[in-house]
């Protein structure tokens, strides 16, 4: 009889399902990044995940984010995503936190979290997200910029201290220098932001889509040793 992780374990192997069913990650940010990470990890055959983020789907979510659609606005995001995963894997198990998170939020995860994903847009809780799961030694990995850019060919996974380009980096850069906190796994873009007039930032369906794959992509690589 045949099981929807039949074509994953030709790839990963018996011992990697086994090691993706078994695994916690956590998932800060559930956006434009933040959401593909999810479906990416869900159906790979990920077992556990806790889902943060406080906001609801709003009309302008849609263009990027694949849990907004006109039928999903005004519900919060962690639980649109968790209906979402259940459908694809209902073994999985979910919890979710419709929390903004910050330093002086409770801690959402603790030392049996296998991964950390940190898909938020606030330096102050990136840094926090990332501070904390150091203190835990749980490894992490922390999006940068993904607005203002049209080319998705310009990713790269690397340590922060070897970034450039990309304004959320310095700025990410120069605050984790200040707290000695080292050694932490990045994707960023190589790509000039897009400048225009105004202060909404712009994005687009294949950018942001593309950077949550390729951050799903280097968790399940790093839980089952690839």
């Amino acid at each position: 009889m045949a099981n929807q992780f039949e074509r994953t374990e030709l790839i990963i192997g018996k011992d990697g399902i086994k090691k993706l069913q078994n695994s916690k990650v956590v998932v800060f940010g559930i956006g434009g990044v933040g959401s593909f990470v999810v479906e990416a990890l869900v159906r790979a055959g990920v077992g556990n995940l806790i889902l943060v983020d406080k906001d609801e789907v709003d009309l302008t979510n849609i263009n990027r984010q694949i849990i907004a659609t006109h039928d999903t606005i005004g519900k919060p995001k962690v639980e649109i995503a968790k209906q979402r995963a259940l459908s694809i894997n209902p073994s999985a198990k979910i919890k979710t936190y419709q929390e903004f998170f910050m330093p002086d939020s409770e801690d959402v995860f603790d030392n049996t979290a296998n991964y950390v994903v940190d898909c938020v847009d606030t330096v102050t809780a990136k840094i926090e997200i990332i501070a904390r799961a150091k203190k835990l030694n749980i490894p992490v990995i922390s999006s940068m910029g993904t607005g203002n850019k049209f080319d998705p060919t310009k990713f790269e996974i690397t340590d922060i201290s070897k970034t450039s380009v990309c304004p959320l980096a310095k700025v990410m850069r120069k605050e984790l220098k200040q707290r000695d906190i080292k050694n932490v796994k990045v994707l960023y873009s190589k790509e000039e932001p897009i400048k225009y007039e105004g202060k909404v930032t712009g994005s687009i369906s294949f950018v942001p889509s593309v950077a949550g794959l390729i951050i799903a992509g280097e968790v399940i690589k790093d839980i089952i040793g690839a």
